[in-house]
């Protein structure tokens, strides 16, 4: 029979970092700046990025509230398996609705939620793709932010306006919240 060496040091519990906001408001952004900080300091860290979870994890789904839902729940899943590895997770997802993420959010371990904002007018001219001009032009249904709702959290941990300050700026703001400013 095989013996498990013992641990003196319980495993940390890691945290999770949860990036909500628009398309084109700089989720991804800040969250890639923050990973590659985090992985400079040698933190482990994994970015759960919404576009890659739903291509990977969450094919097949569509863009109702009830399927982004499912994909919210789904990228809450796995973060809360890593963080339980002391992992910190970085999640950067719409997640549009306001109960939906105060769900997955008080049932993960030390979370931050941090709202990306800037106005429509912003994220539409960042749009490489043309996706908003498509969706107010009422060519694309269930756009977020122009035919569905974006539910901006009321008290989120953390406040970023985007079209205000630098991805620098954000980076050192999102350190301090962390306490690794």
């Amino acid at each position: 029979m095989l013996e498990r060496p013992a641990h003196t040091d319980a495993v940390k519990t890691g945290r999770v970092i949860w990036f909500t906001g628009l398309s084109g408001a700089g989720k991804s952004t800040l969250a890639a700046a923050l990973h590659a900080e985090l992985e400079a300091r040698g933190t482990a860290v994994e970015l759960l990025d919404g576009d890659a979870v739903r291509e990977n994890l969450s094919k097949g789904l569509g863009f109702s509230r009830q399927d982004r839902d499912t994909n919210v729940r789904r990228i809450a899943f796995v973060a809360g398996l890593l963080a339980k590895h002391g992992v910190t997770v970085l999640v950067s997802a719409i997640s549009p609705y306001a109960d939906t993420r105060r769900e997955v959010l008080a049932d993960l371990p030390n979370t931050l939620e941090v709202f990306v904002d800037a106005p429509l007018e912003v994220v539409t001219a960042r749009d490489v793709k043309g996706l908003y001009l498509k969706a107010i032009a009422g060519e694309i249904q269930h756009f977020t932010g122009v035919s569905d709702p974006y539910e901006a959290p009321q008290t989120p941990d953390l406040y970023l306006r985007t079209d205000e300050i630098s991805v620098e700026e954000g980076l050192r703001r999102l350190l301090q919240a962390l306490g690794e400013a």
